[in-house]
């Protein structure tokens, strides 16, 4: 059974994941993962979604105010082996609903243009490549993406 949990970063199993996302990380990120590890800390996030497989935590994702109508998405995990399910879709899914619940209108967020799974999700998802924003302006390996939510 699939169900889905609304949290904070104080939450154990958001903590969890985030370790594997992190070892994860810094394999495919290799000498780079330095410069992307200062802007994904997970210290007071107040918005954390996490997705549950009969019990157990099986992906994550976060948000954080970006500026007054938009949320940044922020530390979306699945482990390998329980990707092409749908997970990730769902975490994402509802942290687009709780934006939108707190009166924001839009979601953007970063992700290495070499992560295809990654880039396929937020495409599949209605995701639109946008210019590089804040941090990640100069960074060549970046690709960002926005999406105008809506409550649904």
């Amino acid at each position: 059974m699939i169900s889905i949990k609304r949290t904070d970063s104080n939450n154990p199993d958001f903590q969890k994941l985030v370790l594997e996302l992190d070892k994860y990380l810094a394999v495919r990120n290799g000498d780079t993962n330095d410069f992307f590890v200062q802007f994904n800390q997970i210290d007071q996030i107040k918005h954390v979604v996490l997705v549950y497989e009969n019990e157990e935590a099986v992906g994550c994702g976060a948000m954080k105010e970006f500026d007054p109508e938009t949320m940044e998405i922020k530390r979306m995990f699945v482990p390998v082996e329980k990707r092409g399910v749908g997970l990730a879709s769902k975490v994402l899914r509802e942290l687009e609903n709780w934006a939108a619940d707190l009166g924001f209108k839009k979601c953007i967020l970063e992700t290495g243009d070499d992560m295809l799974e990654a880039v396929g999700l937020y495409k599949k998802c209605g995701y639109k490549v946008i210019p590089n924003y804040g941090q990640y302006e100069e960074v060549a390996d970046s690709i960002c993406f926005a999406k105008v939510i809506v409550l649904s």
